[in-house]
């Protein structure tokens, strides 16, 4: 058979070589280092033999599908240990997640806190070191049934109803076995070192009217040192939760009388967020794009036209009734359909396209109160949306430049490390998009050439597209590791069609516009949580609230400090001027744990000679400025990062 690997060699191997036997034929030392495969594009145990010709892909530790290949098999591993120290217990679902695993579990009665983490933790790895094979083996829906039957878990015989006979496999390693179509890696040596990180509670298949399970997270890795990286990873993402430095820097609060999920600016924080927006807005300015508002709610049968409320209804915020019988509105759920109105409101030629609408359009949905978080999941907030309108010929340059202006947004904000996620819709269930296979063709052909042709490094991911149309999802990792989905570029032929938007072309006859949706920040509240997390609050100089804290050494020297803070505002620097009757230490220490970047120390010397002294946070005294080099210093650093970001 012939075996086509990443790079373009094909090689040939006897029909029915495994992953691993092609890995070992190549390097020892690669094969030590295979946790599973990708063989045509369906990952696979490495161990699993290869039927006539494919593509191969080995899969090691450093790939997302080899993570979730080794976590899936740790969960059952997990369970094992369970089942040694809790006789009785019943078994749910075990899934990888972006981090780790979880399993849910029914312990019969018996109980389960922090306390019981490190005997299982410590049985874990002791199963990890006899290596056992995990072993697949098909069975009848008749055999599995009696199996889980005997054994008394009925989670599992809940599980066998949606199976189809032919399709059931189990999988057993050491004294535990599972239902569960796989892939494993190929033993449970590979994994040295475990965590069990919380506990919750999980109804069965997420029904309150089911039982209450207990949900059991955990995390392994093939190497210690790993796990202590990621748990001194954790530690330092407690003291950068954007909960905690919102509240520390004072700038954003919720409260129960406004409504759950429905964040509240405060003065700093409306600062932050309004120089985010001003800085997008002179980029799409200079990109061509116009400025429109909509209203913050909407008809019913305008969410009727764009699919919507088909979508998405049922978890929308409940109609509001008029006086007028019938009439129906919603809060906005998303601003396209309230675009493609406004790109209707009048005849478009060939030559007007392409139309760039922009708007920091407030949106509201109806998350379910256990999954709202802080900023980065709330009821209402504010997309930084544009909707592009152009002819098909032009679809490609308009991605390349909307590709362009997210990544001038994470340059000057400091996203250095991301990948751009190709979304594409499920091949497999295609009952959860609208529009046709063609127009998805197209659409979904557009966005990889695009991503192409700026050189991007991608992956792809189906089944994660907009119900509407594929996209370009920005992932970007922050200063400490993790992984957020911020930036978002849309391809869609649909809701033209829905809306029936047309232009006059060359040939004098109507034709369908091409619909390209973007958001470089993607919400304006997530973007916020995401920054402070990434900076731990220490924002860039040109994006902070407050740049200077002009601190006098006493009171004989406030006239001349309020004359510094004048000078500085009179440049666009913005600032406060500390007058309390406080010692300067006290000052100083209550400026750095505001993290205010730049201190201008107000004494005799600087009185009497017309200049500042400068402390930058964080680092410490910087010496005394004449009032010209002092303003002259903190331009440069205002836009240094913007001029970066701008040549890049």
């Amino acid at each position: 058979m012939r075996i086509t690997l990443p790079d373009g060699a094909i090689k040939e191997y006897d029909n029915g070589t495994s992953a691993m036997e092609i890995a070992k034929s190549i390097s020892e030392g690669l094969a030590r280092n295979v946790l599973a495969a990708k063989v045509n594009g369906v990952v696979v145990e490495a161990n699993r033999a290869i039927d006539g010709d494919a593509t191969l892909q080995l899969l090691t530790w450093d790939s997302i599908e080899a993570k979730a290949t080794f976590w899936h098999s740790s969960a059952h591993m997990l369970a094992e240990a369970l089942e040694f120290y809790y006789p009785g217990v019943k078994f749910g679902i075990g899934p990888p997640i972006e981090n780790g695993f979880y399993y849910d579990v029914d312990l019969n009665g018996q109980s389960f806190t922090p306390d019981d983490f490190k005997k299982i933790e410590d049985k874990m790895l002791e199963l990890a070191k006899q290596a056992n094979k995990f072993e697949r083996k098909e069975v009848s829906k008749a055999d599995a049934i009696k199996y889980f039957t005997d054994k008394g878990d009925n989670y599992k015989l809940d599980l066998l109803q949606d199976l189809q006979d032919g399709t059931i496999s189990f999988y057993t390693q050491g004294n535990f076995t599972d239902l569960c179509r796989g892939p494993h890696i190929p033993d449970t040596g590979f994994i040295k070192a475990a965590k069990v990180m919380s506990i919750a509670g999980a109804y069965w298949r997420g029904d309150e009217k089911s039982k209450q399970l207990t949900r059991i997270y955990a995390i392994t890795f093939p190497k210690q040192k790993e796990l202590t990286e990621y748990l001194t990873m954790l530690e330092e993402a407690k003291k950068r939760d954007h909960r905690k430095l919102g509240k520390e820097l004072e700038l954003f609060t919720f409260s129960e009388k406004v409504g759950m999920g429905l964040p509240l600016w405060l003065p700093k924080g409306t600062i932050l967020r309004e120089r985010l927006q001003s800085f997008l807005q002179k980029a799409q300015v200079a990109a061509g794009y116009q400025p429109v508002i909509t209203p913050h709610i909407g008809h019913k049968d305008l969410y009727i036209t764009s699919g919507h409320y088909e979508k998405y209804g049922a978890d929308s915020f409940q109609p509001i009734k008029t006086p007028q019988e019938g009439e129906e509105f919603f809060l906005k759920p998303m601003n396209c359909p309230h675009h493609c109105e406004i790109y209707k409101s009048k005849p478009r030629s060939y030559k007007d396209l392409p139309v760039r609408l922009a708007e920091f359009g407030t949106v509201y949905r109806y998350e379910q109160s256990g999954e709202l978080h802080g900023l980065t999941r709330v009821r209402g907030f504010t997309q930084d949306d544009a909707h592009l309108f152009c002819r098909p010929d032009q679809v490609k340059e308009e991605f390349c430049k909307v590709i362009d202006l997210v990544l001038y947004v994470f340059k000057a904000l400091g996203f250095e490390n991301y990948t751009a996620q190709v979304s594409l819709r499920d091949p497999e269930n295609k009952t959860k998009y609208i529009g046709s296979d063609e127009n998805w063709d197209k659409a979904e052909k557009a966005i990889q050439e695009a991503a192409d042709e700026k050189g991007l490094t991608t992956v792809v991911e189906l089944g994660e597209a907009a119900f509407y149309g594929p996209k370009l999802d920005f992932m970007v990792r922050d200063a400490i590791g993790r992984k957020w989905q911020l930036g978002t570029i849309q391809v869609d032929y649909n809701l033209p069609e829905r809306f029936q938007l047309e232009y006059t072309g060359s040939d004098n006859q109507k034709h369908r516009p091409v619909m390209i949706h973007r958001a470089p920040f993607g919400s304006m509240e997530r973007f916020v949580a995401v920054l402070i997390e990434h900076c731990g609050g220490n924002f860039p100089l040109w994006l902070a609230p407050e740049q200077i804290a002009v601190l006098p050494i006493s009171d004989k020297y406030n006239e001349y400090g309020k004359k510094v803070l004048q000078n500085l505002n009179n440049c666009d620097i913005r600032g406060f001027f500390d007058e309390r009757d406080e010692k300067i230490g006290r000052k100083i220490r209550d400026a750095e744990m505001q993290k205010v970047p730049y201190m201008v120390i107000i004494g005799e010397k600087e009185a009497a000679e017309n200049g500042i002294s400068l402390r930058k946070h964080g680092e410490g005294d910087l010496g005394f400025f004449t009032m010209e080099e002092g303003i002259k210093l903190l331009m440069s650093e205002i836009n240094k990062d913007l001029e970066k970001a701008a040549s890049a």
